[in-house]
């Protein structure tokens, strides 16, 4: 028999990695150089739940997505203090590396950012090469089709598997970011404004993307946009970042209650589009 391509070691198997991961952030605290942009930020966020990030420009919350999966630290002069927990792990134990990081706790950013001339194949499993996660050529097949499937663009797409990413719309574009990052099989999704730079017919397919994968993995996003949290969202954090101080949550809770009941008048004033 015939050895299989060397393109590689086999990914891990589905098992426990396939089931989605709570995580925890305790007393989280982030700095660029002397600036401090967040303080002793803590908050659970439930396994297979979609979790909104809500509030004002500026108040920390595009940085606290970036500090769960050890992004902040990339950054010159940025420092973190705190915890991280995934599952019970601290993902900033030394144990810990920043690939381990990367591979479970994804992340798709605002704008799509494809590899415009690579194609879309070869931009689904451009991750595994990031992750040092290699598969055989038979197992890419099946990876390509599973992923592009769970960010709901396969049907779209199986007949021009060999085109440039580039080449497709903008929605398109962002599906298949969304796909390359599940290709690692995270067990987190991060999602940075992901329909900032979409049109509304793309923002729905990428809302009804978000509605399928949760219960499949653990959805954090962070969004502007009141009507798309209340729409995707089980749970809702509002950040804010008063009179220069540095930024933190008000309110956390079930999206029904902070949008129905709030119980502090700034996250009511906030969903309601008084300020912000």
């Amino acid at each position: 028999m015939a050895d299989p391509p060397t393109d590689t070691v086999v990914l891990p198997p589905a098992l426990p990695g396939a089931a989605p991961a709570a995580l925890e952030a305790r007393a989280v605290s982030a700095w660029f150089g002397s600036h401090q942009v967040l303080s002793r930020v803590s908050l659970t966020m439930p396994a297979g739940a979609v979790t909104a990030l809500i509030g004002p420009s500026g108040c920390g919350k595009s940085t606290f997505l970036r500090t769960l999966n050890r992004m902040h630290e990339l950054i010159p002069a940025a420092r973190f203090g705190g915890e991280v927990f995934f599952d019970g792990e601290d993902v900033y134990d030394p144990s810990w590396r920043l690939t381990d990081a990367r591979r479970r706790i994804g992340m798709v950013f605002q704008k799509p950012n494809p590899f415009p001339a690579m194609s879309i194949y070869d931009n689904v499993v451009a991750g595994l090469r990031l992750t040092g996660t290699r598969v055989n050529r038979r197992e890419k097949d099946v990876l390509v089709e599973e992923s592009l499937s769970r960010a709901g663009l396969w049907k779209e797409v199986k007949d021009r598997l060999r085109q440039p990413g580039g080449a497709l719309s903008g929605g398109q574009q962002q599906r298949l970011c969304i796909a390359r990052a599940l290709a690692v099989r995270p067990r987190v999704l991060l999602m940075d404004e992901p329909c900032s730079a979409l049109d509304p017919t793309s923002t729905r397919r990428v809302e009804e993307t978000i509605h399928e994968l949760a219960g499949q993995v653990t959805v954090v996003i962070v969004t502007h946009n009141m009507q798309q949290a209340a729409r995707v969202s089980r749970q809702c954090a509002f950040f804010l970042a008063e009179q220069g101080t540095p930024g933190g949550i008000v309110e956390a809770g079930a999206t029904s209650d902070i949008f129905g009941t709030p119980k502090d008048s700034r996250t009511a004033d906030y969903v309601a589009g008084r300020f912000g």
